[in-house]
């Protein structure tokens, strides 16, 4: 969600810097008051251009992306878009979309529609794939923060700006419709946008209304294979005294959850009950997973707008973004760790990866194995209501701007899952078959699709209800002066007031028994099993069809399956209240910029301070204890953040900047909020995982240095270079400590010990790199020829933080060791071949990233503790072609070379995509073809 004016396809530079009302015709002039005439360029080429001199006459360093036409931002969704921005990096592909992103390696960008924080529900920030494309102007990615905005995010601010009527001279009509077509899903989908815009002149001024919708479905599936964590075995020679038989698993004894794992060197040996134990390490299970999932986002947004005089423009606005999913994950489990029925030869299967005593490959007998069908349903409904007000005053020199805004979001969740369980099978595995992609074959695959085989297991029914609000309001003032030193004072006030609260619910079922027997899937009817087919579309030997039970259907039958498991029905269902924000925020800031000559040429200096202090009341209900009671709690936060940018024009085309400034990472709601999420001993390590938050937690610092050299060689070309250093203190990491919940109700794996990972502050950290970008459309290419250019950019990050270790036992810190910043590639390029001449628009874009520490594995077992994921990359195609002046027919393409997804384990130089590999995850190749039409 965002909302400034923007570049409508082509804007003039003038109209961009001023952010005034757009030309009629959609053209954007490049303007170099040192070359020469303007030119005047339109569609691909006009968004480059517009986002390169939003950042040239910026004193901050931006970077922007900007519509090339009214309902054509370049991509199918903001972050697919952002992952072209020098020192983007999208950290997420699943799901037939790009996910998140990181700015410069770090993941909490603060994001603001139109200027003003938003956010989803219960978060403290706003999951932009939800910001409809159809309806943004342009993105403005601030790197560096002046006084004036908002002291959060330590990666910086994304700030998506919407359309007003004001940005058109009168009236204005867009319409888009596409169809996008998923290869994974084999579905066509539907996306579609209106924009109708006027304005008219009256007797009491300008008045303008503007209504843009959008709406977009897509079906989508996500297939991964998995091998599962390192436990050890006995070799098949067991020394004698041992008690334990030839590759018998070993449950107790050993070290678990080891930063490094287990050594893996032939011979290594474990000391049990006095015996020095030889062992193996290989994988306690394999499993695939084959996840359907839809998604609905309707969108709208409404600005009225009134302009009475010269001198003052009212606005209000309204935008609501919706958010509909509904996912059913079929996932088949096989534990790979029994040692009976292994035969006279029982190692005559091993193979072992050479010089490790880790195994590759094994045959295993009688294994047992369970499936789950998941059902999931997801729907968010978020509202921004806000009136703005701006006023000219000492003979235009100076300026009060007024904002008011009010939002509420709200997001409702539920989970109804079913598990069923097989006969034991005789398995074939082979861990890593090729390219880091289990195989693994079982002896009667027939039992896999036969509902006849399988019996009812556990029953999950979750739900979860978040909401939040806030009430902001600003006033910023500003006065301006043409000559001197001093040229601008800006002061202004903020105020937010802000609530959030959860409820949750669960109930879980052991296994049902009907007369001491288990109960056959049959028993609940044909439409009560599921079985899919063309698993992994033929790229691992793994098996492609099984059935599960299919809560997609049992969800309209709920209460019955409710009844059968003996758990409450829907008339005895409610939420309890486990957590409520009540978080205050005043902010006031002044600055100044002032202009002195220095060797003939201008230096532009800018510096302020923002005072912010934050009042943060809450209250939980441990739901957990014997006697659930809410528990009041708070803290108190304040700080002053300087900044600092100098821009000095070595010639009118070189610039040289330099900024510090400081920043603040407040800690997420959830991560406040200490009652715990339980998973149960599911692998018998004899302790359950799960998670809990930390009411103690601080705000996160940052002080930041940017340094950047900027060369705009010609009207549309420009080649920069940026390094900066990132001071973070009070990195939040998380700590495992064993503990005794009781009474938690847990009937899959039911233990009472748990090892809990809680968020601390207690880390410290420095990011630095280098950003190189270049944007190139050279001016002397004949014919045809004219009109293609390239833009690209390389980012390099070094990043490191100390990351304390605790004792699981007791949760005190006794040691710490140092590792990257988790989600931070130390290289990343982005390539883009555009080309714009005549009727065509086009651009061919090559994403990459190096690989990258992506999070830390439950304590739970053998093998190192982090999980890395390996080097990322997409190809995208998109192709515009205009049939008029106000028609164009549009095509896409995403992910052309169909990469996938991968991670492993690794801890500093323990670890490996080969011998440690862990999970595949197949990315979707999707292709769209749609019409546009605009009339301004």
């Amino acid at each position: 969600m965002n909302r400034k004016p923007i570049i409508l396809g082509s804007v003039s530079l003038l109209s961009l810097l001023l952010a005034g009302p757009a030309l009629a015709q959609t053209a954007a002039a490049d303007t170099d008051t040192t070359a020469g005439d303007d030119i005047v360029v339109t569609g691909v080429r006009a968004s480059i251009v517009g986002a390169l001199n939003v950042r040239k006459q910026s004193t901050q360093i931006v970077d922007s992306i900007v519509a090339e036409d009214v309902g054509k931002l370049p991509d199918n969704n903001v972050v697919e878009a952002l992952q072209r921005v020098t020192g983007v990096q999208v950290t997420d592909r699943g799901n037939g979309e790009a996910g998140t992103i990181s700015i410069r390696g770090l993941p909490d960008p603060v994001t603001t529609l139109n200027g003003r924080n938003i956010f989803t529900a219960a978060g403290q920030s706003f999951a932009l794939q939800d910001v409809s494309a159809n309806l943004i102007k342009s993105v403005d990615i601030y790197k560096t923060r002046a006084a004036d905005q908002l002291e959060t995010g330590l990666a910086g601010q994304v700030d998506i700006k919407t359309r007003r009527p004001f940005d058109f001279n009168g009236f204005a009509i867009s319409a888009l419709a596409r169809g996008v077509y998923n290869e994974q899903s084999d579905k066509i989908d539907p996306n579609a946008a209106l924009l109708i815009s006027d304005r008219w002149t009256t007797g009491i001024g300008d008045i303008g209304l503007l209504v843009n919708g959008s709406y977009n479905k897509s079906r989508y599936r996500t297939q991964s294979v998995t091998a599962g964590a390192f436990v050890p075995f006995a070799t098949e020679n067991p020394p004698a005294g041992s008690g334990f038989t030839p590759l018998q698993r070993i449950f107790g004894g050993w070290p678990v959850g080891t930063n490094a794992g287990l050594p893996t060197a032939p011979g290594s040996t474990l000391n049990i009950n006095g015996v020095d134990v030889p062992y193996y390490l290989s994988r306690d299970a394999v499993f695939s997973t084959d996840l359907y999932g839809e998604r609905e986002r309707p969108s709208v947004n409404v600005a009225l707008q009134w302009a009475p005089n010269s001198s003052s423009v009212y606005t209000a606005e309204f935008y609501y973004s919706g958010f509909r999913g509904k996912t059913y994950n079929d996932l088949m489990f096989s534990f790979v760790d029994w040692w009976g029925n292994l035969g006279n030869n029982p190692g005559s299967t091993i193979q072992l990866y050479p010089g490790t005593n880790i195994v590759k490959s094994r045959q295993v007998g009688n294994v047992a194995g369970f499936n789950s069908g998941d059902y999931a349903t997801n729907r968010t409904d978020s509202f921004v209501y806000a009136l703005n007000g701006k006023w000219d005053v000492g003979d235009g020199r100076g300026k009060i701007v007024a904002d008011l805004a009010y939002q509420t979001s709200k997001n409702r969740q539920t989970f109804f899952a079913m598990r069923t369980y097989r006969p034991g099978l005789d398995v074939d595995v082979d861990f890593n078959a090729g390219g880091g992609i289990p195989s693994y074959k079982f002896a009667n695959s027939g039992v896999l699709t036969d509902p006849g085989q399988w019996t009812l297991g556990e029953l999950y029914d979750n739900a979860n209800r978040d909401t939040g609000s806030a009430a902001t309001f600003t006033l910023d003032g500003d006065y301006n002066w043409d000559s001197g030193f001093l040229r601008r004072i800006k002061a202004g006030i903020r105020y937010d007031a802000r609530k959030a609260d959860s409820w949750v619910r669960t109930q879980d079922a052991g296994i049902p028994l009907s007369n001491g027997a288990p109960i056959p899937l049959t028993a609940l009817g044909a439409s009560g099993a599921f079985t899919n087919s063309g698993f992994f579309d033929g790229l691992a030997s793994v098996p492609t069809s099984w059935v599960t039970a299919n809560t997609r259907n049992l969800w309209g039958e709920a209460d019955t399956i409710r009844s059968q498991y003996g758990l409450a029905t829907s008339n005895d269902l409610f939420l309890t209240h486990v957590f409520a924000v009540d978080e205050n925020t005043m902010s006031a800031y002044i600055m100044a910029d002032g202009e002195l000559t220095v060797f003939g040429r201008p230096l532009k200096l800018e510096a302020g301070v923002r005072y912010t202090t934050v009042s943060t009341h809450f209250s939980f209900t441990d739901r957990y204890a014997e006697n659930p009671t809410p528990t009041a709690s708070a803290n108190h936060s304040d700080r002053f953040l300087p900044s600092f940018t100098a821009r000095y024009d070595l010639t009118d085309r070189l610039h040289l900047r330099f900024n510090y400034g400081e920043t603040l990472r407040r800690p997420n709601f959830s991560d406040l909020n200490p009652n715990y999420n339980l998973t149960g001993d599911l692998t018998g390590t004899g302790n359950g995982s799960g998670s809990a938050g930390n009411p103690n937690l601080r705000p996160t610092v940052s002080r930041n240095y940017d340094l950047a050299l900027e060369w705009y060689f010609d009207r549309s070309s420009a080649i920069y270079a940026t390094g900066f250093i990132r001071d973070v203190d009070g990195l939040v990491v998380t700590l495992p400590s064993r503990r005794y919940i009781p009474n938690n109700g847990i009937t899959a794996g039911p233990t009472d010990y748990f090892i809990i990972n809680s968020p601390v502050n207690a880390s410290k950290g420095v990011l630095k790199g280098v950003e190189l970008g270049l944007t190139y459309f050279p001016t002397y290419l004949p014919g045809p020829l004219n009109g293609l250019g390239f833009v690209g950019s390389l980012t390099l990050l070094d990043s490191h933080q100390n990351i304390p270790e605790a004792d699981s036992a007791t949760g005190q810190i006794v040691g710490e060791s140092t590792a990257p910043f988790f989600g931070v590639s130390n290289v990343s390029y982005n390539a883009t071949l555009a080309y714009d001449h005549g009727p065509i628009g086009a651009r061919l874009s090559y994403i990459w990233r190096k690989g990258f520490i992506q999070s830390k594995e439950a304590a739970l077992f053998a093998n190192p503790i982090d999980i890395w994921r390996k080097a990322e990359r997409s190809l995208d195609f998109q192709l515009t072609y205009s049939v008029t002046k106000d028609l164009g027919v549009t095509f896409d393409a995403v992910n052309l070379t169909k990469s996938k997804q991968q991670n492993y384990y690794r801890y500093e130089n323990v670890g490996n995509a080969t011998e440690y590999n862990l999970g595949t995850t197949l990315l979707p190749r999707t292709f769209a073809v749609g019409v546009r039409y605009t009339f301004k």
